[in-house]
C-alpha cells in the first residue's frame, strides 16, 4: 500500500473515529450533561438513543441519495455539519438546543463512514480489501470503547463544554486534512438508485442481514454490561474497573488488525468460525468470571473478538452487495445499530429475570442464530455456484 493511500485511510480512519466518539463520547458523562441541563439521566439519555435512531433511519437511505456525487465533496459536509453540530453543544444552554444540534449530524454518521470504506476499498487490490477496511474500522473501535473513557476524563478533570470541544477538535482536524490532502473523488460510473435497491431482490444478501444482526446482538448483548459483570460477579471497581476497560478497548484495536488478516487469509472460514471462537469466551466468561485473573485473559480476547466482529460485518454483507457498496455500506451500519438494540435489550432481560452472571446465555443464543444464517448464506452461495459451473 503506497505512502499516500496510508495518509488518505489514515484521515479517514480519523473522520470515523471523531464521528463515533461524538456518538458514543457522551455515554460517560451522562449524569454531568443531566446535571448541567437541569434534567433526568433518563431524558439526556436522549442525546444517545435519538442519535442512534438518527443513524439506523438513514442508513440505508442517505448514503443511497449521496451516491452520484464527489466523495470528497460529501465527506466534507459530513464532517463539516458534525463540527457546527459539535460548536453549538459546546455553548448550548438549552437541553432541546443540544439535543438538535446531534440529531441533525446523526444523519450524516453512515453517510461519511460507508463512503469512507468504499474508498478504502477502493484504494487497494481486492485482495487487500480487507486490511484497508479494517483500518477505517480501528475508528470505530477506537471510538466505541476508547472515546468513552477519554471523554469522561477530560469532563471530570475540566468541564462538559471542554469534553465537548474535544469532540469538535476531532472533527475539525479530520475536516481540513480530508480538505488539504485527500483528493477529489469523482464518481465514475454512478448507478442509478433502481439498481442499487435491486440488490435487496438478493436472497444471500437477506441472509447477510440477518446473521449481521445476530452477530452485533450477540456481541452488544453482553458487551453492553461488561462493567456492571465486572463489577458484581469479578468484583472489582474503581481504577482496577477503569483498567480493565482500558485493556478492553487496547485489544480491540489490535482485533481490527487481525480481522483484516484473517479475513484476507480465508474469508469464509473466519466467518464461520467467529461464533464458535466467540461462543467458547462467553463460556469461560460464565466458568471463571469471578477470578480476576482469568478476567484479564478474557477481557482481552472478548475485545479481539469485539473488532473482529465489526469487520465480519462489514464483510459479510458488502461481499453480498459488490455492486452496490455505498448502499451495502448503510445497511451494514444499520442493521449493526439494529443488532445492538436487540442485543442490549435481550441481555437486559435475562439480567432481570436469571442475574448478572446470565447475560452470556443471551449472547450465545445469538451466536447460534447466526452461525445458522452464516451456513445458510453458504449453502446457497455453493448451490449457485454449482449451477453456474454446470451452466458454462
Amino acid at each position: 500500500m503506497s505512502k499516500r493511500n496510508n495518509l488518505i485511510l489514515f484521515i479517514l480512519t480519523t473522520g470515523v473515529f471523531g464521528i463515533i466518539n461524538t456518538e458514543m463520547g457522551v455515554i460517560g458523562v451522562l449524569p454531568l450533561i443531566a446535571e448541567h441541563f437541569g434534567v433526568s439521566v433518563s431524558q439526556a439519555g436522549l442525546l444517545v438513543s435519538f442519535f442512534a435512531l438518527a443513524v439506523a433511519i438513514s442508513g440505508p437511505t442517505l448514503p443511497l441519495l449521496f451516491s452520484g456525487i464527489n466523495r470528497k465533496k460529501v465527506l466534507l459536509l459530513a464532517l463539516g455539519v458534525f463540527v457546527v453540530g459539535n460548536l453549538v453543544s459546546i455553548f448550548a444552554t438549552n437541553f432541546n438546543v443540544a439535543l438538535i444540534a446531534r440529531v441533525i449530524p446523526a444523519f450524516l454518521h453512515p453517510v461519511y463512514i460507508s463512503i469512507a470504506l468504499t474508498a478504502a476499498t477502493s484504494s487497494v487490490s481486492q485482495q487487500e480489501a480487507p486490511k484497508a477496511v479494517s483500518k477505517i474500522i480501528m475508528g470505530v473501535s477506537a471510538g466505541m470503547v476508547i472515546g468513552v473513557p477519554i471523554t469522561t476524563f477530560i469532563a471530570n478533570a475540566g468541564s462538559l463544554e471542554l469534553a465537548m470541544t474535544f469532540f469538535a477538535v476531532v472533527n475539525s482536524v479530520a475536516f481540513i486534512a480530508t480538505l488539504l490532502f485527500v483528493p477529489s473523488m469523482p464518481v465514475t460510473e454512478k448507478l442509478s438508485y433502481g439498481k442499487q435497491l435491486s440488490v435487496l431482490k438478493k436472497p444471500i444478501l437477506w441472509l447477510s442481514i440477518f446473521a449481521v444482526i445476530f452477530i452485533n446482538s450477540a456481541v452488544f448483548g453482553v458487551y453492553s454490561y461488561l462493567a456492571e459483570y465486572l463489577e458484581k460477579i469479578t468484583n472489582i471497581s474503581g481504577q482496577a474497573l477503569s483498567l480493565m476497560l482500558v485493556l478492553f478497548g487496547i485489544a480491540s484495536l489490535v482485533g481490527n488488525i487481525v480481522g483484516g488478516r484473517v479475513l484476507s487469509k480465508n474469508a469464509l472460514k473466519s466467518v464461520v468460525s467467529y461464533p464458535f471462537v466467540l461462543g467458547a469466551v462467553y463460556i469461560m466468561l460464565f466458568l471463571t468470571g469471578q477470578f480476576t485473573g482469568a478476567m484479564v485473559i478474557i477481557v482481552l480476547a472478548w475485545g479481539i473478538l469485539f473488532a473482529v466482529g465489526n469487520n465480519i460485518s462489514q464483510y459479510w454483507i458488502t461481499s453480498a452487495a459488490p455492486e452496490a457498496p455505498e448502499f451495502a455500506n448503510g445497511l451494514f451500519l444499520s442493521v449493526s445499530n439494529l443488532g445492538i438494540t436487540i442485543g442490549a435489550t435481550v441481555g437486559g432481560l435475562f439480567i432481570s429475570g436469571m442475574g448478572i452472571q446470565y447475560v452470556v446465555f443471551g449472547g450465545l443464543l445469538f451466536l447460534v442464530l447466526s452461525l445458522v444464517f452464516i451456513l445458510l448464506r453458504n449453502t446457497l452461495y455453493n448451490s449457485a455456484k454449482h449451477r453456474s459451473t454446470i451452466r458454462n
